[in-house]
């Protein structure tokens, strides 16, 4: 009986050192992506986490210039995906000097692309309170003082293109923000919730988390008012691992991933 339970108790012994060996050898892809992506990009890693077993991606969602700070300060990164061009540039040694003083170089060359377009929107919250008509209407209210904006911070894209809107409308960011008229989120999803929770009047965000959070869109910006929206995707050079960071981007730009981007707004980058 003691020979019998010895065998019993080394058999499940090594299946636990089996099942332990097999847990250590399962690799992690860090994808550092902007915030606008969160839902998409949750669902196509969670795909491609189904092709491959042994993967398991790990996000980290922020605005792009948040984490562009955290691979300028040694964050570990295999894929950086970008909601605008400047924060790509400035980690991309090949960029101009303008965009890229430094000389950084985090971008693997040969892997940079740009995989999607978005539109900047105005939304307003349920049932639309103060009635804003469009871009027009809304630069005419921020003029008299009569809306209160949620739009983003200036070291995030969604922030950077509303500069842009605000430029073509001959409107004043500082003295709008003096004035009261003006209050600030630190990603595009803070904006989101500041509309989506009716905190302001109206709100400058992308066209896919207004899509997924459910908000009215009374206007979309043209190109003239703040030029296309277009995310780039690369891998890093920090990465251990250049192939599987590869294949992940690869994935993302399969007809299946582009299916999920689509739902949501988002278009495939010329």
């Amino acid at each position: 009986m003691k020979k019998l339970l010895t065998i019993v108790l080394s058999i499940v012994l090594l299946c636990a050192l089996c099942a332990c060996g097999a847990k250590q050898e399962e690799t992690a892809l860090t994808v550092f992506a902007a915030a606008s992506l969160q839902e998409t990009l949750t669902q196509i890693g969670a795909a491609f986490e189904s092709q491959h077993p042994d993967v398991k991606v790990a996000f980290n969602f922020d605005s792009s210039g948040t984490l562009k700070t955290q691979i300028e300060e040694g964050a570990y990164c295999d894929v950086f995906i970008s909601a605008g061009q400047k924060q790509m540039n400035q980690l991309d040694i090949t960029a101009s000097a303008e965009g890229n003083p430094d000389a950084l170089d985090f971008v693997l060359q040969g892997s940079r692309f740009n995989i999607l377009e978005n539109k900047v929107t105005l939304c307003v919250p349920e049932g639309n309170p103060k009635g804003v008509k469009d871009f027009s209407d809304m630069a005419e209210r921020l003029r008299e003082g009569t809306i209160f904006m949620a739009i983003g911070n200036a070291d995030v894209p969604v922030g950077q293109y509303t500069q842009k809107i605000f430029g073509y409308f001959g409107l004043e960011e500082e003295a709008l923000a003096a004035s009261g008229c003006l209050t600030y989120g630190s990603n595009v999803k803070e904006v989101t919730t500041q509309v989506g929770e009716a905190v302001v009047d109206c709100g400058i965000i992308y066209a896919t988390d207004a899509f997924s959070a459910g908000l009215t869109v009374v206007d979309s910006a043209t190109a003239e008012m703040c030029g296309q929206v277009i995310y780039p995707a690369a891998v890093m050079t920090t990465t251990t691992q250049p192939t599987l960071a590869q294949d992940f981007l690869d994935f993302c730009r399969s007809d299946a991933a582009m299916e999920v981007f689509s739902a949501v707004g988002f278009s495939p980058a010329a």
